[in-house]
């Protein structure tokens, strides 16, 4: 069940290039965030821009009611984001959409995440390290510098192995060049992913040879966030004769209900 809440901001700080960690105080909510999820937040005290902004929720603490949001500046929205202070409040609604099913014991995990499409993973993380799952986290950025979640993960106690694409930290190149390396992916029971449509197909792709479960995390431009306009519809297969609203009916969907772009 969804709510609107004025929450109040703990920490708004860069934390990479055009990235922030944005933390809020929203007991209220808090309890009620699941992994995959997002929240609606309201950029400024004006009605310029109109739309909220969706966010993945990045981390959640629910005994203490803080809510971590990471984000990065895209636009006029996400830049007015950067200039909320310590002790503000923010409009948020939330937490709106399908999140990731959780698996019912212990079991082998990999997460694999491109850019700031890493951020619905850490959460997802922390709650399958309290189900006592063995996870591993490939994430791939463009430099060092943009990696900003792997001391966060392996707080959690999670094997943390990045890739950029100049070579400042990890394997030079592409996060899916990670999948050359049976020792990363032995003995993995599913894998969840967010990321560049064409990282996702790729890890599809890989996840349907080796017969992985594994569900996807869809990044859609978004406007109402409940499901009630069509600003992010989209078919899951070109020959579908329907869309799904990936705001309601996502925004994470079974790796193999979708057809990714590979370009």
């Amino acid at each position: 069940m969804s709510c609107l809440d004025k929450a109040m901001v703990l920490n708004n700080r860069q934390v990479g290039p055009e990235l922030f960690v944005m933390e809020l105080s929203s007991p209220a909510m808090a309890g009620k965030c699941r992994p995959g999820q997002f929240l609606h937040i309201k950029p400024g005290g004006t009605e310029d821009p109109l739309l909220r902004r969706p966010l993945s929720i990045y981390d959640v603490v629910a005994g203490s009611g803080r809510i971590s949001l990471l984000y990065r500046i895209v636009g006029k929205g996400t830049g007015l984001l950067t200039g909320v202070k310590v002790n503000d409040y923010v409009d948020i609604m939330g937490p709106l959409g399908r999140g990731f099913a959780l698996p019912d014991q212990p079991e082998n995990i990999l997460l694999i995440g491109g850019g700031v499409g890493i951020a619905p993973l850490l959460y997802l993380g922390r709650v399958l390290r309290e189900r006592q799952c063995q996870v591993k986290v490939l994430c791939g950025a463009g430099t060092a510098g943009q990696l900003v979640a792997g001391d966060r993960f392996q707080g959690l106690g999670i094997t943390f192995v990045p890739a950029t694409m100049d070579g400042s930290a990890g394997v030079k190149g592409l996060v899916t060049d990670l999948f050359k390396s049976d020792d990363t992916l032995a003995g993995i029971d599913r894998v969840y992913t967010c990321g560049p449509e064409p990282m996702m197909a790729m890890v599809a792709q890989w996840a349907g040879a080796h017969n992985i479960w594994g569900e996807v995390s869809l990044e859609e431009h978004m406007a109402c966030g409940v499901g009630a306009c069509l600003g992010c519809a989209r078919k899951l297969r070109n020959n579908d004769d329907g869309y799904v609203k990936v705001c309601k009916d996502g925004p994470v969907f079974n790796i193999n209900e979708v057809e990714l772009y590979k370009n």
